[in-house]
């Protein structure tokens, strides 16, 4: 494996007050890459998965492939996987900590080999997201939990069909009752499914190694096959980072062209746009230019499950109305604890008091540079677009969150004129 970022203390410097202009590409989306990525467990045969970012998350879902016995090779942006011979089925608690997308590889074990290993889940520190529904699904399809020492035991003779409604709409959970579906030859039926564009990316993989999977409104059918075929498939663009970028266009009052975007996986997000006041330009299926003139027009935001306004947009979103003419509220309804960054924005100068799950942001004419510390990834992110309307220098630490799960933000943000440097940490390896 090549280039891939390492886990450091590094910290980014920036110097405000600077306008973007230009035009940018768009990464391979993080959260499809990673279920897709881990699929490539479901066979014996290679697999190839193109526009793959380079991201701390993406090397940690490569050595758990690798823990697990799979082959595996990265450069520039191309995964070749090949887990023909797997020599483990357990998932170590040292890695399953790092990033929650870990518990993605018991559904394929299951399905596989009909025993995972699999360590408590960690990732950031937004929520409880409990993985009871992942659970609940492989046990009506027949398989046996138990819990020692701090791993979920898990195993299962023979998978039967399921039927089984959601209790709650959970994305990897969607993921995960899929990939143990996907070699049981009979009928399942999951109901109240995730439909985000990454869920849907990995339909498609799914579909090309010979799974049938009917989607109608949020019911989906699925008739596995007992032998899968590798595949090669291309990412879907990050539609969180194309968000963050055009956001950052926009608060600059600058001029920015987004280029390999998926236009409709973007809605929520353009709309909110427009009604904060910035002109917002569509340049066909994969192109969008977003430019912003003075002060935002103060948002009423309220997460919710795709297509509603994404929770991984709420940080940014939320620095974007500190400097808006006016009052806005933002009710966070997917995670109960994803307004960490607010202490650090008020460390900047933003008037944001919190009432339950609901921010009030007073607007102000302008932040100021300061220390701050990131808390998880979107707030990384939310921090960077602070320190770029600011005054005088800001300094993010803790940044390895916002390695996680972007490609060179600081590199595509100077690319279009912002004045940013990432400071090296002396024990970083490279």
């Amino acid at each position: 494996m090549k280039n891939i970022t390492s886990l450091s203390s590094d910290f980014l410097v920036i110097r405000g007050g600077r306008k973007l202009k230009g035009r940018v590409k768009v990464s391979g989306s993080k959260n499809a890459s990673l279920p897709i990525l881990i699929a490539s467990l479901l066979t014996e045969e290679p697999c190839i998965v193109k526009r793959v970012p380079n991201l701390l998350d993406v090397k940690t879902t490569f050595e758990l492939l690798e823990t697990l016995g799979a082959r595996v090779h990265f450069e520039e942006g191309r995964a070749f996987v090949h887990a023909q011979a797997l020599n483990s089925y357990l998932a170590p608690d040292h890695i399953v900590r790092r990033m929650r997308a870990s518990i993605l590889v018991a559904g394929p074990l299951l399905a596989r080999f009909g025993r995972a290993v699999v360590g408590m889940p960690g990732g950031c520190s937004i929520g409880a997201r409990l993985i009871d529904q992942h659970l609940k699904v492989f046990e009506k399809g027949g398989a046996v939990i138990n819990v020692k020492e701090g791993y979920l035991h898990m195993e299962v003779q023979k998978i039967k069909p399921v039927e089984y409604t959601f209790e709650v709409i959970t994305v990897t959970g969607t993921e995960n009752a899929l990939m143990f579906l996907s070699r049981c030859p009979k009928r399942s039926v999951l109901r109240n499914v995730a439909l985000e564009p990454e869920v849907m990316d990995l339909v498609e993989v799914l579909r090309k190694m010979g799974v049938e999977i009917e989607v109608e409104g949020r019911t989906m059918v699925i008739r596995g096959r007992e032998d899968l075929a590798g595949f090669e498939h291309e990412v879907i663009p990050d539609r969180i980072e194309a968000g963050t970028l055009a956001v950052a266009g926009f608060l600059t009052g600058g001029e920015v062209l987004l280029e390999g975007v998926r236009i409709d996986h973007m809605g929520a997000q353009i709309e909110k746009l427009k009604e904060a006041g910035a002109k917002v330009e569509i340049l066909g299926i994969d192109r969008v230019k977003v430019c912003g003139d003075g002060r935002p027009e103060p948002l009423e935001i309220s997460t919710a499950e795709y297509p509603g306004f994404p929770t991984d947009m709420q940080a940014q979103f939320m620095v974007l109305c500190t400097v808006a003419k006016g009052i806005s509220h933002i009710t966070e309804n997917i995670f109960e604890n994803r307004f960490q960054h607010v202490n650090e924005l008020q460390r900047m100068g933003a008037n944001i008091s919190l009432r339950g799950r609901t921010a009030i942001v007073r607007g102000v004419e302008r932040l100021s540079g300061a220390e701050v510390f990131s808390t998880d990834l979107r707030a990384s992110a939310s921090l960077v677009l602070a320190g770029l309307i600011a005054e005088g220098t800001t300094t993010v630490r803790d940044i390895y969150h916002l390695d996680r799960g972007y490609e060179g933000l600081e590199e595509k943000l100077n690319q279009l004129g912002a004045d940013i440097e990432r400071i090296k940490d002396a024990n970083t390896v490279g």
